[in-house]
């Protein structure tokens, strides 16, 4: 099977990750995957908003890193970029960070639907039962809308990441789904297949197959990335992962240099 590209990949630099990026382009050509990109949690304005990203005064660090595993593995096509929270509000941030550094793409995630709530945080998993559970995944679709809808990003990540703990709303999200698949779609956004999902407490790819099938009907693009945080989880499910697009019809994928969007077979 001729794996599609890995485009959502971490670095020690936001915390929580070990290997450096020599290490998963090591792993990558072990693999025989065509290209990967690094996606690291971008900085925030004040270094202090949490503790699971790089700081302002490593991104030029971070970038260095990836330049040097381009050096290293010349065989292998890396792509530079970031993954960026989408908080409305934050919009002239996120321009501000694509002028630095000639970027390949930006992901555009939500992790929080207010400025001090992780919605995927395990130390914050408390945070849920104070709440109901349509309220907290309409407050998350409303801000991935807006994500999509600001044209600031190539792929929006892990699109349904509100499944992570397993907790689900008894109502029909799919009005939810279809809003924002709108959005992506005239934006010219993608999503990503995120494997990362079959490790955590949903135990499903990111997204549902509900919300992919909506997708590929309304002609949304789409990516793959396995979010990696160590070396061995490059790549890894990606086989599962392309057996869903191609169950779903999807017969192609996006890559991107230098947020230009190219379509390529998988």
């Amino acid at each position: 099977m001729l794996l599609p590209a890995d485009y959502h990949m971490h670095t020690p630099l936001c915390g929580h990750a070990v290997g450096e990026p020599v290490d998963y382009a090591r792993r990558a050509v072990e693999l025989g995957l065509p290209e990967i990109g690094f996606s690291e949690h971008s900085p925030m304005r004040r270094d202090d908003f949490d503790n699971w990203r790089m700081l302002n005064g490593q991104l030029d660090n971070y970038v260095a890193k990836v330049r040097l595993a381009q050096t290293e593995f010349p065989q292998l096509t890396i792509r530079l970029a970031l993954e960026v929270d989408y908080l409305p509000g934050q919009e002239d941030w996120i321009r501000d960070l694509a002028a630095r550094h000639p970027w390949d793409y930006f992901i555009g995630s939500v992790h929080y639907v207010s400025d001090s709530w992780g919605i995927d945080d395990p130390a914050k998993l408390s945070e849920w039962k104070k709440r109901d559970a349509f309220e907290v995944w309409s407050a998350y679709f409303d801000r991935l809308t807006l994500a999509a809808e600001s044209k600031l990003f190539e792929i929006i990540g892990h699109a349904d990441l509100v499944k992570k703990f397993g907790i689900r709303p008894a109502q029909d999200c799919t009005p939810l789904y279809a809003r924002f698949l709108t959005a992506a779609a005239i934006a010219g956004c993608a999503i990503e297949l995120n494997t990362a999902g079959l490790r955590k407490d949903c135990k499903e790819i990111y997204p549902s197959r509900q919300l992919l099938e909506l997708a590929f009907q309304k002609g949304v693009t789409i990516t793959f990335g396995s979010d990696a945080h160590a070396p061995e989880e490059v790549g890894m499910d990606f086989p599962d992962a392309v057996q869903l697009a191609r169950a779903v019809g999807y017969l192609d994928c996006c890559r991107f240099v230098q947020r230009k969007r190219e379509r390529v077979k998988f």
